[in-house]
């Protein structure tokens, strides 16, 4: 770069060639002269800062002692609405305090502003053509296209890259919990999964672990999902909960050898519900009965009365009671653990609320373009539901004799403890 020229008046002249029609093509005049036209605007603001800063005009001696001198420039990038604006930062040196262009940080500011406006109208349910039609000037012009905020929502993916990578052994998880959710992706015949992992830390926060899309919920796709959590700091939980899906029980097995597998009742009482005959009448008092058992004060109890359903409907239902005897020790698992927790570990509940809010949101997409379009809105949906997830009481009691069970649970010399913390890791 020429020193004798300033970068605003060699784009000035860029803007007159362009003008004068010795460059660009015609299709792309407008775009061209709104991006010379913004680089020429912030270019000679940055060049009135270093004026104002060095208190005289290009080349202009000062009559007093200079607070420092021009010292040429240094490129910067600019991510605007408009695109990458590549203007020229003017440097200082010989200066007691430093130059700091007040210009580039509000331009900065207020682009970040409207990033972080335009990627929450995303997560939140807007399709990028709701935006462009929302976000308009006074005379009703899109202030963002649906492009720009395609390319802004790529943030929730970036971001996602940092979430999936983040230090996992902070989290003391003593409860552990496994959910998919299918999405449609145009690249994929039967669309992909969306694997979930979410935990109960013994401090009582609730936690989203990890997500990641996949063909199927098999027990190889399941099993290298969780690894990767382990491999990230992950510890052994004392009870993990998931469907029935045979996928996910083997890899929780296979990954979590001395936790105590747990059955979403949730999900048992529909798979129930469908082997019942659609009479209301039926399906109330069974499901009155079925909820007794589940939500049985101690496991002796529950034994008595699955025993008395058992006895009663093999013969009417037996599809249902076969379904009902099928992981019964799964379903009723949770009694052995503190009874100020079962309600929150007998179920999947609290990700498929989320999961129904998530598809509020990723029902305005038919059909994902491709996997990272499917991430980036599932997650982002997810993420903003777990920031608003309670905490759940965790008493000293209740810890000493989460403490105790697993002794039961594990053999001393197979595990490692740290910090005096609940869950544990396997030792080599």
């Amino acid at each position: 770069m020429s020193n004798k020229v300033k970068p605003s008046e060699q784009l000035s002249n860029k803007l007159r060639q362009l003008m004068d029609g010795q460059s660009g093509q015609d299709e792309d005049l407008l775009s061209e002269l709104m991006q010379l036209g913004a680089r020429k605007v912030i270019q000679e603001g940055l060049e009135a800062e270093v004026d104002e800063f060095l208190g005289r005009d290009w080349y202009e001696r000062s009559e007093q002692a200079p607070k420092g001198y021009r010292n040429g420039y240094s490129p910067k990038r600019l991510k605007t609405r408009l695109g990458h604006l590549d203007v020229q930062r003017p440097r200082v040196r010989d200066n007691e305090e430093p130059f700091e262009s007040q210009l580039l940080d509000r331009i900065e500011a207020i682009e970040g502003k409207l990033d972080k406006l335009v990627t929450e109208m995303y997560a939140r349910g807007l399709s990028t053509q709701d935006i462009e039609q929302t976000l308009t000037d006074e005379d009703g012009t899109p202030v963002v296209s649906g492009s720009a905020a395609s390319r802004m929502s790529d943030a929730l993916y970036e971001e996602y890259e940092q979430w999936r990578e983040r230090d996992l052994s902070t989290f003391d998880v003593v409860y552990l919990f496994a959910d998919g959710v299918y999405e449609a992706v145009r690249s994929y015949t039967h669309g992909q999964t969306i694997l979930c992992a979410w935990g109960i830390c013994a401090d009582g926060t609730k936690v989203l672990l990890g997500l990641e899309a996949v063909t199927t919920e098999s027990k190889d796709c399941w099993r290298t999902f969780f690894e990767d959590l382990q491999s990230r700091g992950l510890r052994q939980p004392l009870f993990a909960v998931s469907d029935g899906g045979g996928g996910v029980k083997s890899a929780l097995t296979k990954c979590f050898p001395y936790a105590t597998r747990g059955r979403c009742i949730a999900h048992k009482m529909r798979n129930l519900m469908n082997k019942l005959p659609r009479d209301e009448q039926i399906q109330d008092t069974m499901k009155r009965q079925l909820k007794a058992v589940y939500y049985a004060p101690d496991r002796e109890t529950a034994d008595q009365l699955a025993a008395g359903i058992i006895d009663a409907y093999a013969g009417d239902y037996p599809n249902m009671v076969k379904c009902f005897q099928s992981d019964l020790d799964a379903c009723l698992a949770h009694l052995k653990f503190p009874a100020g927790h079962r309600r929150y570990i007998r179920t999947t509940n609290l990700i498929e609320r989320a999961f129904v809010e998530q598809k509020r949101r990723t029902k305005i997409i038919p059909a994902h373009i491709n996997e990272k379009g499917a991430i980036k809105l599932v997650y982002g949906s997810l993420i903003r539901a777990a920031r608003n997830w309670r905490r759940v009481g965790m008493e000293e009691r209740e810890l000493a004799e989460l403490r105790n069970l697993r002794k039961t649970m594990t053999h001393e010399d197979d595990i490692i403890i740290e910090n005096n913390q609940i869950s544990y890791k396997l030792a080599a």
